[in-house]
């Protein structure tokens, strides 16, 4: 369950500085580095939203910041 929570992270900050890229430059880099393969690039994109909705899950269900005041 850890492994998949820092691999979930992992994954966005991945897209989060992909994204980063392409706003402040207007280079896609992710389909650049999908060679422009259309499959790979949804497919990352549908692994993003999953990881997404398990980080939220996982914020919610074992509430890691709970000892902090």
């Amino acid at each position: 369950m850890k492994m998949t929570c820092y691999f979930c992270v992992a994954n966005l900050i991945i897209l989060g500085i992909c994204g980063g890229v392409y706003a402040l430059s207007g280079f896609d880099l992710i389909r650049f580095l999908s060679f422009g393969n259309e499959l790979f690039y949804r497919s990352f994109f549908a692994i993003c939203g999953v990881s997404a909705l398990f980080t939220v899950y996982s914020l919610i269900a074992f509430k890691p910041f709970k000892g902090l005041k």
